[in-house]
């Protein structure tokens, strides 16, 4: 008897109960059936009414499907150049048994009869949408929830963020009324304040400013949706010029609030840096090395002073309030770069994203298992070109090059030195070569002569090698600190190659002030 209870205990358990009369009602999507019929009837009185939501409303949107079905052939029609009536659309009534069942060719009639005016038109459209917005946001919100407590391995829960927060962003861009044509006269204004905001900043620059005054003059500072890279072999401070741009940028960052109570940038800008070689520590240590004038060498080995902790205080107190954010994470891929940069665009506004650098990203999933390693090169800098269009901002992303350079006598890159350069070049507004000869011409040091039994030889080889050596050294005191940044392609401006010092020790760069340019010491 106790194991019979027990069994049906354990039967009633699984069973789930049935709603209680005094339960809260059953919740259905949000639609309006009212203004649907409006904005129909009103399209089918005046199709000039069709131009006010075509833009931003298709047939998916209607919250009764049948309706949706109706809104594509009136598109139909007009697209076609034809009428859109009832009389026009009889005949799919009279073919379509879905429409038949609803009274077939006098719905429309019905319809008509349900528009108040052509000028709600607009207005209707856009309730339409929104609750077409409203009903997909409760389906992404089961599906993340669902998503969630189906406890995956191979799908741990960080994805799951990314790609709940992807859909999020995809959801807010469906059917933006901001798009399409602009007038000329609008682009125009906004090409004058521009030129305007440009003339009130120190730099005289339209886009970010990079800091360096003969870099900035060339470029006019890095602009909004452009993708500039920078390449270089390694050891020649492609990390260091980008941590230099970037820091530039967060310390001129200033913004005002507008009469409408927005926050805007005025000048510099937010950054955010995608380290994908270095770690945050090391990236943080470089611009500490930077700003201190300590050796980052030194920093790195421990050997540091007591009067260097009082500098660091100072320097770190000030550069904690800068808006320069670090995201370390290795291998990430474009899509988790897109989603992260739109996440720091809405919690802290973005002006300037930088990475480091692009051949470690990683394309998206459904290439790289199929495609070679060009094509995937392709996907990311197509990617990132994408999210510089997108968010209105300048992306610097740092790129290796091919060792094709070590061959020439000439060590100067070239466009086709890029590694993979076929889209990076195509895609690129601006792409930038680090040089520096210094590199190397310090490793040609002459070889001492060895000491044979000749003296006349020997005293000629000593010669010989005094000679060489002294002119050596001659060279590097005049290429000492010397970079060159060769502008080698910029869709909107000049190229050409400026000048940079650069300072080994704190891995900074600097204005290049020439000799015949120094100020004269009294």
């Amino acid at each position: 008897m106790l194991l019979c209870d027990r069994m049906e205990t354990a039967a009633t358990s699984r069973i789930t109960p049935l709603r209680g009369p005094d339960s809260e009602p059953i919740r259905i999507p949000p639609y309006n059936t009212d203004a649907e019929q409006a904005l129909l009837g009103a399209i089918l009185i005046n199709n000039s009414a069709y131009a006010r939501v075509s833009e931003f409303l298709a047939p998916e949107h209607f919250g009764y499907a049948v309706h949706g079905r109706i809104f594509a052939a009136i598109a139909k029609l007009i697209e076609r150049g034809q009428m859109a009536n009832p009389v026009t659309l009889k005949n799919l009534f009279d073919q379509d048994k879905a429409l038949t069942e609803i009274s077939g060719a006098q719905y429309l009639t019905q319809l008509v009869s349900s528009a108040v005016t052509i000028i709600n038109a607009e207005d209707y459209g856009q309730n339409i949408h929104d609750l077409y917005l409203r009903r997909q946001l409760i389906t992404l919100g089961e599906d993340v929830v669902n998503e969630a407590f189906n406890q995956d391995l191979d799908d741990p829960a960080r994805e799951q963020i990314e790609r709940a927060e992807k859909k999020l962003f995809d959801l807010a861009t469906v059917g933006q009324i901001e798009g399409g044509f602009r007038a000329f006269s609008a682009s125009l204004t906004d090409a004058i304040k521009s030129a305007e905001a440009a003339f009130k900043r120190d730099g005289k620059t339209v886009g970010v400013a990079t800091g360096f005054r003969d870099l900035d003059a060339k470029l006019g500072g890095l602009h909004p949706s452009d993708l500039i890279v920078l390449a270089g072999r390694p050891s020649m401070g492609k990390t260091a010029l980008a941590t230099n741009i970037a820091l530039n940028a967060a310390k001129a960052h200033r913004s005002v609030r507008t009469a409408d109570g927005r926050t805007v940038t005025e000048d510099g800008a937010v950054v955010g840096f995608f380290s994908l070689e270095m770690s945050a520590e090391q990236l943080a240590a470089r611009i500490l090395a930077e700003e201190s004038s300590v050796s980052s060498d030194r920093i790195r080995r421990g050997d540091i002073k007591n009067e260097d902790f009082d500098k660091f205080t100072r320097v770190s107190q000030w550069l904690q309030s800068l808006p320069l954010f670090i995201d370390d994470t290795p291998a990430l891929s474009i899509s988790a770069v897109r989603t992260r940069a739109r996440r720091l665009m809405r919690q802290q506004g973005l002006g300037l994203i930088v990475v480091d650098y692009l051949q470690l990203l990683r394309p998206s999933t459904h290439i790289r298992s199929i495609e070679n390693r060009v094509q995937e090169v392709s996907d990311i800098t197509r990617g990132l070109k994408a999210l510089a269009k997108e968010l209105s901002v300048p992306v610097l992303a740092l790129s290796q090059l091919s060792r094709a350079v070590e061959q020439r006598e000439d060590k100067r890159p070239l466009l086709a030195d890029l590694r993979e350069s076929g889209t990076i070049e195509q895609d690129a507004d601006v792409v930038m070569f680090i040089f520096r000869q210094e590199y190397y011409d310090s490793r040609k040091e002459p070889q001492r002569p060895t000491e044979g039994e000749d003296k006349n030889q020997n005293n000629e080889a000593k010669k010989k090698y005094d000679e060489d050596y002294k002119r050596w050294q001659k060279n590097l005191s005049d290429i000492y600190g010397k970079a060159e940044i060769i502008i080698a392609k910029q869709r909107h401006g000049p190229t050409g190659t400026i000048t940079l010092h650069f300072d080994a020790e704190r891995t900074k760069f600097e204005d290049f002030a020439a000799p015949d340019h120094l100020p004269i010491v009294r």
